[in-house]
């Protein structure tokens, strides 16, 4: 009885040790994967932090060129807003010189057309107060003048006009027809080759291109020592310009273009040519 009760003990002490031993082995794997896991934990923190500072530097800096481009819009606007008023100024005088300038061609048309009936009116007041041949000849001669100066009015009023007002003459026989009207000079000119300045009244005209297929061309022009260039003008287009002491404007309109070369005439009012004078006696 006492050799049974030793075996069983020696059977059960043999497997506990294997036991403890796996166990051993459970806990230290345990630990292992614990510690990767803390070091995987820990290292994915650090990365999110590090892009969390990068993302919040990215924001400070948009933020900032935002604030920047904000102040740089801000500023252009107030420019826009300057400029806009500037504009808005200089239109309302351009359309106070324009409204003034179509009175002045409306009345200068009224003028004309008086003249015309009074004197009309005095060669049918000799021819009715008048009976020998010779007279009669001689208020014929006045009658056919009257009739033609008529005819040349008529023929003027089918002129273009110019945003100021004043007749477009196409050629020499309607500047001749403008001359006659005695309100401003004309003087023409032809300007042969380009780059070669030519004085015409008391402007200098320049040629610099020509376009004969579009009938445009382009020139220099100098007024009291003051230089502008006009690219790409219209046959026909008047060229605006002032002098010193002046109120209206002179104009220069070029009404043929042919290879390398220009004709037109400069438009003087007689009031800037008394003008001109006045001022030249005065600084005498």
């Amino acid at each position: 009885m006492v050799e049974e009760h030793i075996v069983e003990t020696r059977n059960g002490s043999s497997w506990q040790l294997p036991a403890i031993i796996v166990l051993g082995l459970v806990a230290l794997g345990g630990l292992a994967f614990g510690w990767n896991a803390s070091s995987k934990l820990d290292s994915t923190q650090q990365s999110v932090a590090t892009q969390l500072k990068a993302t919040q530097q990215s924001v400070q800096q948009d933020m900032s060129s935002l604030k920047d481009r904000l102040a740089q819009d801000e500023k252009a606007n107030t420019d826009l807003q300057g400029d806009l008023k500037v504009v808005t100024t200089k239109l309302k005088i351009t359309q106070g010189q324009l409204k003034k300038a179509r009175t002045e061609a409306a009345q200068l048309n009224d003028a004309t057309t008086q003249k015309l009936t009074a004197l009309d009116t005095s060669v049918h007041s000799e021819l009715s107060t008048k009976a020998t041949t010779d007279d009669v000849k001689t208020v014929d001669t006045k009658v056919v003048g009257v009739k033609t100066d008529l005819d040349a009015t008529r023929e003027d009023l089918k002129m273009a006009r110019s945003e100021m007002g004043t007749l477009i003459a196409r050629n020499h026989d309607e500047i001749d027809q403008l001359r006659r009207l005695g309100e401003r000079d004309y003087l023409e000119f032809t300007i042969v080759g380009k780059n070669k300045p030519q004085k015409v009244g008391n402007v200098t005209v320049e040629l610099k291109g020509v376009n004969e297929k579009r009938n445009q061309f382009s020139a220099a022009v100098t007024v009291e020592d003051k230089k502008f260039e006009k690219k790409n003008r219209a046959m026909n287009e008047p060229i605006f310009f002032y002098t010193s002491g002046t109120h209206i404007p002179e104009e220069i309109v070029v009404n043929k273009v042919g290879k390398n070369t220009i004709s037109g005439y400069v438009s003087v009012p007689k009031a800037n040519s008394q003008t001109a004078a006045s001022a030249s006696k005065s600084g005498n």
